[in-house]
């Protein structure tokens, strides 16, 4: 009995095989003999999971003391040289750098929750490219000054208090010290470098104004690797590692990231293995790098485990080029890099109209942008949205035959006027109507490589291609760029001479 039931096993198996394996006009002929089913166990049902219930702005879980229910915070923080060190830049929960006026830089810490900002600053202006990234997120908007795009957005899209245009009631620290030792006591330090707010002024300025600070969010920032499972995911097994284009494999090293904002303008991540996390440097006006720290934190590096940098098109709005004030295109989306445990991805990504949030897709295998949402681990992120000009000039690699002492491009910042917009300023027209006029309105506002009677003997030249204009680059030691003066209400009697003719401070 034992042998016939094995060749009826025998001949069911044959059968699923040649079904599967089927052309047409094949006939299949199906046994007859009697035969008992064969038992099947049952399969047991998947471990129920608990809710999901993750930090709206890493994807962790929410901790007991979590802020249910309330909207996120974000801050413009200084990021021109004199204002360094910052505070309070370790507390965020995403980190967005993104250029400006001059080819400088500005930071945006967002926070999940304003009680535990700390101490933060130096606060400066509010731009549209940042706003533009968290108005989907209704958040609560920190910053000193706007610019008079920046206004119109908070205009047309009925921002009221969300929009705070004073710090939060922020306060000077004249005394505070930069990194080259100037200070504004001293008289070396622009007073724009010296504002700064904290989680008692912001929680006063949102009790004072009776500020809406309820928000109930449906989903996370970014597409999260769901936490409940309890695993990380590998870049180097992802959806697309298998895939390469014309540059190279899609999935590839990343343990030394290199980010170009401008001509002189870089930001660089070292991976460490021992705490899979990225350390964050910056390049300074004596051509070194140096750690990005936060001083109201003991002077604690900075680092992520997450970093992201989407390329677009930047160049200046037009009609706004006494000012240089830049328009980041978010409507076309386009090709970025997703670096996470020494590995960098290539993505694409996608926004689309101010009120749309910021996606991260996987690619296709011939390139183009999937229907997959990329999945991000869970954890703090900083993210560069940075000119597609300087695309080319990405590097990421493993740390092998990298000098990370060598000398890197002298920063410098060009002279631009300060745009910081009057109560009630509107620009005549909608954002809209903006947008449209600087969408494909040029090609991103680059620097080119100065005549070869400007530059310095090659002996004590920076790279060709990353140095400033003669008339616009000082040595290190003697340049106060001109975006650094401060407007002539806040300088003191001694500053405030020439101040009609000055170009302006950095907004």
């Amino acid at each position: 009995m034992k042998r016939v039931l094995l060749v009826i096993a025998a001949l069911l198996s044959l059968t699923v095989l040649l079904a599967a394996c089927k052309k047409s006009g094949d006939t299949i002929s199906t046994p007859t003999a009697e035969s008992t089913p064969a038992t099947v166990e049952a399969t047991p049902a998947p471990t129920e999971l608990p809710p999901y219930e993750a930090n709206v702005l890493t994807g962790e879980p929410k901790g007991a003391d979590y802020p249910e229910g309330q909207r996120i915070t974000a801050v413009m923080v200084n990021n021109i040289v004199a204002a360094r060190p910052q505070r309070g830049l370790s507390k965020a929960d995403i980190l967005f750098e993104i250029k400006v006026e001059g080819g400088i830089t500005r930071f945006m810490p967002v926070f999940t929750d304003y009680k535990t900002v700390g101490e933060v600053g130096p606060v400066r202006s509010g731009r549209d490219q940042f706003f533009r990234l968290i108005l989907p997120w209704q958040a609560l908007y920190v910053h000193e000054g706007q610019s008079v795009v920046m206004q119109q957005y908070a205009i047309d899209y009925d921002y009221g208090k969300l929009n705070n245009n004073d710090g939060a009631n922020g306060y000077r620290d004249y005394g505070r010290v930069n990194w080259a030792g100037k200070s504004y006591n001293a008289g070396s330090l622009a007073l724009e470098h010296t504002m700064y707010t904290n989680a008692d002024n912001i929680a006063n300025y949102i009790s004072s104004q009776n500020v809406d600070m309820n928000r109930t969010y449906n989903s996370t920032f970014f597409n999260f690797v769901d936490y409940r499972l309890g695993t990380t995911r590998d870049l180097s097994n992802s959806l697309d590692s298998a895939y390469s284009d014309k540059y190279g494999p899609v999935v590839s090293d990343g343990q030394y990231i290199e980010i170009e904002h401008s001509q002189s303008y870089k930001t660089r991540f070292i991976y460490d293995e021992s705490t899979n996390e990225y350390k964050m440097q910056q390049n300074y006006s004596d051509g070194q790098w140096r750690d990005t720290v936060d001083e109201a934190a003991d002077n604690k590096v900075l680092t992520f485990p997450n970093v992201i940098v989407l390329y677009t098109d930047i160049h200046t709005y037009p009609g706004h080029e006494k000012t240089d004030l830049q328009y980041v295109e978010y409507a076309w989306g386009g090709i970025g890099y997703y670096c996470y445990g020494g590995k960098c991805e290539k993505i694409y990504w996608q926004k689309g109209t101010p009120l749309e949030a910021l996606r991260l897709y996987y690619l296709n295998e011939d390139g183009t942008c999937s229907d997959t949402p990329l999945e991000v681990n869970t954890g703090k992120s900083y993210v560069a949205v940075t000119d597609v000009d300087f695309a080319g000039n990405f590097v990421h690699s493993t740390l092998d035959g990298v000098n990370l002492s060598t000398a890197t491009t002298q920063t410098y910042e060009k002279s631009y006027v300060e745009d910081d917009a009057k109560a009630g300023e509107t620009l005549g027209s909608s954002t809209d109507d903006l947008t449209a006029a600087a969408t494909g309105s040029g090609e991103a506002e680059t620097v080119t490589k100065a005549p070869a009677e400007e530059q310095a003997p090659a002996e004590e030249q920076a790279p060709a291609e990353e140095q400033a204009p003669a008339e616009e680059q000082a040595p290190a030691e003697e340049q106060a760029p001109a975006e650094e003066s401060a407007p002539a209400s806040e300088q003191a009697p001694d500053q405030q001479e020439n101040t009609e003719n000055a170009e302006g401070s950095q907004g």
